[in-house]
């Protein structure tokens, strides 16, 4: 750990030597959370969760004409996690949390190599999850080409675990890491479109996942998932409509779908209003394979309900989902705003009683920017159905009265160096 700092260090004593080229910034983001049914049901015996957490990052890049190079610090603190004086990092949460370099090779033509944030569109198959403390990445090698207002990105990856014993470092490839959608291989195709008012993606992704032991036996190879589909997005004066398309399918996944529309307008200078549906497909009890789609490596936290009970680490191999929602954005002034949603709850699929209304979800957030930094506070509110029980596994007997939450972030982003 200690070398990880002085590496800190060092970077930004750089900075006073650097030229234009170089820029160094930071971010500091406490927050403070209040956990009272947040991701599931809680049952009225069980006291509310509550804890800060703080995210600091140290950025670095270097742009020359050949390539640029960017370099991404971060650690996540809980406080209070570590004990006092304790002379390392208990949670070992320091890590790099982006390393690559960006490689122009003429002609419209560019690879970006390393660990780096994968984003597209509105982030629902790919995003970089910036609302988690940790947030997401990928080690990843990108072949880029971009003319006018056409882009195409071609993006591999093959992940491998050194410390297994019989991984890399020795003989095979068996890849150990599991949760959360950890593939061994990714490959995918990127392309978009724009034009005036109007702009079309298309994603074409295959992730292999690991075959783990069957009767002892580590079989070699990897289970296959295809995600194919389409973003379009309109937007032209005051009104705004956004779509999803997308299907899964593979070894173990047949006929997965993801349908998504969501309508914006500006009904005036402070006000926009929001209406949309997302309909994902669920597990039909009686086909072999699974029919439950999965939006890997999104942004889910941003899509339905802040609340994270479906697709954030949970609610795989489920019911699916069939989320309608509404909301509005006030400006209140020039440096404060106020979001408020409302969201309702079915499955794709009924519940093994017959069970399919889920709830309704109200979110709040406010947010306020001072002189360099801001404020956000949020608050939600889960009203459960008989199927949201259910699905939980909690009774209605035995839930809270009140299932919500709340949080408070402040947000400061230092440009130490541009």
């Amino acid at each position: 750990m200690k070398k990880k700092y002085l590496l800190l260090c060092l970077l930004a004593g750089m900075a006073p030597f650097a030229n234009a080229q170089f820029s160094l910034d930071g971010e500091f983001r406490p927050r403070t959370e209040y956990r009272h049914g947040f991701g599931s049901l809680i049952p009225d015996a069980a006291d509310a969760g509550y804890g800060i957490s703080t995210r600091i990052r140290l950025n670095a890049g270097y742009t020359t004409e050949a390539y640029k190079f960017y370099l991404s610090f971060q650690d996540v603190m809980v406080w209070g996690e570590n004990r006092q004086l304790l002379p390392y990092d208990q949670n070992n949460s320091f890590a790099v949390f982006e390393a690559w370099a960006d490689i122009n090779l003429g002609s419209g033509f560019s690879t970006k190599l390393g660990r780096q944030v994968i984003s597209y569109d509105d982030q629902r198959i790919f995003g970089g999850l910036d609302w988690a403390q940790q947030g997401r990445n990928h080690d990843a090698a990108l072949l880029k080409y971009k003319k006018d207002k056409f882009m195409l990105d071609l993006g591999l990856a093959f992940s491998q675990d050194y410390s297994n014993p019989t991984g890399f470092v020795n003989t095979g490839t068996v890849y150990n890491t599991t949760g959360f959608f950890s593939y061994k291989t990714m490959q995918y195709v990127y392309l978009k479109q724009s034009w005036e008012s109007f702009f079309g993606s298309l994603l074409l992704l295959n992730n292999g996942f690991q075959k783990f032991e069957i009767d002892g036996v580590t079989p070699d190879g990897v289970n296959n998932l295809q995600t194919l589909g389409t973003h379009l997005d309109y937007k032209k004066g005051s009104l705004g409509l956004a779509a999803n398309a997308f299907l899964q399918t593979g070894d173990q996944v047949k006929s997965a779908y993801l349908l998504g529309l969501d309508l914006t307008y500006k009904v005036s200078p402070k006000v926009d209003l929001g209406a949309g549906l997302e309909i994902i497909s669920g597990n039909d009890p009686t086909t072999t394979k699974s029919e439950t789609f999965f939006p890997l490596y999104g942004t889910n936290h941003k899509f339905n309900g802040f609340m994270d009970y479906f697709y954030v680490g949970n609610h795989a191999n489920s019911v699916g989902l069939f989320d309608i929602h509404v909301s509005a954005n006030f400006t209140l002034s020039e440096t404060s705003s106020l979001m408020v949603k409302a969201l309702n709850f079915n499955g794709e699929q009924d519940l093994p009683s017959g069970e399919n209304s889920l709830g309704t979800e109200v979110d709040l957030v406010f947010t306020k920017k001072f002189k360099g930094y801001s404020m956000v506070l949020g608050y939600s509110h889960m009203f459960p159905s008989n199927g949201m029980y259910e699905l939980k596994g909690v009774t209605e007997a035995n839930a809270a009265d009140g299932q919500n939450w709340a949080w408070a972030m402040l947000v400061l982003k230092p440009k130490f160096l541009n």
